[in-house]
């Protein structure tokens, strides 16, 4: 119920600025969690995304729709930014035409607060663009920017962006005191920042069409690799309960018909004895026809012969282990020893899986990387009998590897997110060969049935 006085807040997700962009079960899940936070304090909300697949101007298009709710964005190539002219890719704008967006702002009742999230460090000039846009309709409304971005380069984004208040914590720590501060609207908080439970559903009824659900049952991660930035982000772990979890997904089954969720967990199957096992077992028991996908990978450890079972009568599809490399002489985590990833696949299989469900990710471009290492890892995975999956690195600030990528690195990465974007291979001391790369690829996508 929204408060009488209440302010209304606009929320914004931007537009992508890059060399590729899919829409591979993507969904701006910490900026949809606070709308539900705001509106559960009796403020009215609107929300506007500028990837929108499904925005009423769209339907007459005929983008290309792929199973499981995933899809390709509306593109349009734009000019390529200063500092990457050298690059021989073409550059793009991922979402709906600027025109569409400016008359979507018009269309609406006129903000008190604009609220923008951020994602990936060097999609920034969508979030400039976005932003100016936004001032072109609304002059004087304050704009609040958030997100992934923001808290990994904060000194960047204070420098590159017209924001009045740029937020670098967990935006539901602060997001009420920022709302009291610009507009004078008082309200007691009805969260426990520490406990999950007490957080409302995230928003998704606000999007036109409801493709999947992603699902977050834990904030935060017990692994630090050195890779990934979890452990800046989040410094501690907390869990919501499985009764907490199985309520959403029971809920966006039965008032929505969702039949597509995706879990957005860095550590699903951690301690899978304590939360995992009883979760699936849950799922199992109400027996809904639902479908289960792990784009940000699970923990291969963790894959008993009971769990791999239950992933299977569970209704996963779609399996994606973090594996990083096959090399365990030269690994950046613990995770994981050969006999163990042997091990999970056997159960996998001899739970039900096949081939064309379960992938491995293997990082590519990594400061001294061999390729004899990345094909080992390739032809390791293969004959396993999983597909391997090629993830571009990505240097990210506020981790271990971080120091060495900038060594490792030809661009002024920390000058610049522009240098870091993964399809620069900006750790390569020239680039990685087109040929070479074609190779990998080539070499990933024989006789696996992907698709």
């Amino acid at each position: 119920m929204t408060t009488s006085n209440a302010p209304h807040i606009l929320f914004v997700n931007p537009w992508i600025h890059d060399f590729a962009a899919f829409d591979f079960w993507a969904r701006p899940l910490g900026l949809m969690q606070l709308i539900a936070i705001v509106r559960s304090h009796g403020i009215s909300v609107s929300y506007l995304d500028c990837l929108n697949r499904f925005h009423p101007k769209a339907l007459h298009l005929k983008s290309k729709q792929y199973r499981y709710g995933r899809g390709a964005y509306l593109k349009t190539q734009i000019a390529m930014p200063e500092h990457l002219t050298h690059f021989p890719r073409k550059y793009s704008r991922y979402g709906i035409p600027p025109e569409w967006f400016i008359q979507d702002l018009k269309s609406i009742k006129q903000p008190d607060i604009i609220m923008i999230t951020s994602i990936m460090t060097y999609w920034y000039p969508g979030i400039q663009e976005t932003i100016a846009c936004i001032r072109s309709v609304f002059k004087n409304i304050p704009i609040v920017l958030g997100g992934i971005y923001v808290r990994l380069c904060l000194p960047h984004a204070k420098k590159h962006m017209d924001a009045d208040i740029l937020v670098s914590d967990p935006g539901e720590i602060s997001i009420l005191e920022i709302i009291t501060q610009l507009t004078g609207f008082q309200t007691s908080s009805q969260l426990d920042i520490n406990q999950l439970d007490t957080f409302p559903r995230p928003a998704w009824d606000l999007q036109p069409h409801i493709p999947f659900v992603p699902l977050l049952t834990t904030r935060g991660c017990p692994f630090r690799c050195e890779y990934c930035a979890s452990g800046f982000l989040e410094n501690h772990i907390r869990r919501r309960s499985v009764d907490h979890v199985c309520d959403e997904i029971t809920y966006w089954y039965q008032k929505f018909g969702v039949q597509d969720f995706v879990f957005y967990d860095d550590a699903l199957l951690y301690q899978s004895e304590r939360f995992a096992i009883p979760l699936l077992e849950r799922i199992v028991t109400n027996n809904y026809p639902v479908r289960f996908h792990t784009p940000n990978a699970i923990h291969v450890r963790e894959i008993t012969r009971s769990v791999a079972k239950l992933l299977f009568e569970a209704g996963f599809k779609h399996l994606r282990m973090g594996l990083e490399t096959m090399d365990f002489a030269h690994r950046l985590d613990q995770k994981l020893t050969f006999d163990e990833f042997g091990t999970a696949i056997k159960n996998l299989k001899q739970a039900g899986f096949q081939k064309q469900d379960m992938g491995a990710y293997l990082l590519i471009g990594l400061p001294d990387q061999t390729r004899k290492s990345i094909i080992q890892s390739i032809d390791c995975v293969k004959n396993n009998g999983v597909v391997p999956i090629l993830a571009y690195y990505t240097p990210i600030p506020h981790t271990k590897l971080w120091s060495k990528a900038v060594e490792a690195s030809p661009y002024n990465i920390e000058q610049d997110p522009l240098y870091t974007n993964n399809t620069l291979f900006p750790c390569q001391p020239n680039g990685l060969e087109w040929k070479e790369l074609s190779e990998y690829q080539a070499q990933a996508k024989s006789n696996n049935g992907v698709r």
